[in-house]
């Protein structure tokens, strides 16, 4: 607000400077809130970097196995084996709170725990090849889940930090200076206030002690003609 929009009075000056004490408490609250997320958000990065180099390594290992198994295996043989899946996943979906963030969290299970469930084609007619890849894609499951939740809380969170990047810089650069400006705006009127009143006292009470002068010679020459 532009400082001089403000009604200079002293109830106005009292009122800012609560504001700006406030102010000043939240600037410093979101700034350390602005700091642990971009602490928290380094930790995020590195942790989704190494997630996706681990997922990336299982899926070329997948797509390899994959291509020598249809390499020694004819594409109808391929397409009956993973005509009928065996094994099933549930996913299950909940979110943390970090720093006022909801990061989701993400839990699989199964629907038996028997590993050999994976393969839902007899072992006898298909390519062991086929069986690395069905493994390998098996095992980078939880990897990719992890890395899908990685990226997610990367997302939200980076979101979360420029809101609060944007508002510590409102308050630093604009709200704060403009209450300070306002405050000394409203000081410096009731100083100029008062040094008016002052100076307006002083005359009334020289022209008081003058007119009392005045008086004093009056009766002093009154008295001399009595006499």
């Amino acid at each position: 607000m532009a400082a001089t929009n403000v009604i200079p009075t002293r109830m106005e000056l009292t009122r800012l400077k609560g504001k700006l004490l406030n102010a000043r408490r939240g600037h410093k609250l979101l700034k350390d809130k602005r700091d642990e997320l971009m602490r928290q958000f380094l930790i995020l990065v590195r942790e989704n970097m190494a997630l996706r180099e681990k997922v990336e390594e299982g899926i070329k290992a997948a797509n390899k196995n994959f291509v020598l198994a249809r390499s020694s295996m004819t594409e109808e043989t391929v397409n009956a084996a993973f005509m009928a899946p065996k094994q099933e996943v549930s996913l299950e979906v909940g979110n943390q709170n970090v720093m006022s963030v909801n990061i989701p969290t993400f839990k699989y299970q199964t629907r038996t725990s028997d590993p050999n469930d994976i393969y839902s084609y007899g072992l006898a007619f298909t390519s062991s090849d086929l069986d690395d890849a069905v493994l390998s894609l098996s095992s980078v499951l939880p990897e990719m889940l992890k890395l899908a939740e990685s990226e997610k809380s990367c997302q939200l969170m980076a979101s979360e930090i420029e809101k609060t990047r944007r508002r510590v810089n409102a308050l630093e650069h604009v709200m704060i200076p403009d209450m300070q400006e306002s405050i000394k705006y409203i000081s410096m009127k009731l100083d100029e206030n008062e040094r008016s009143s002052q100076i307006r006292l002083m005359k009334v009470k020289d022209m008081m002690l003058e007119e009392a002068h005045h008086y004093e010679e009056k009766a002093a020459a009154r008295a001399a003609d009595v006499s």
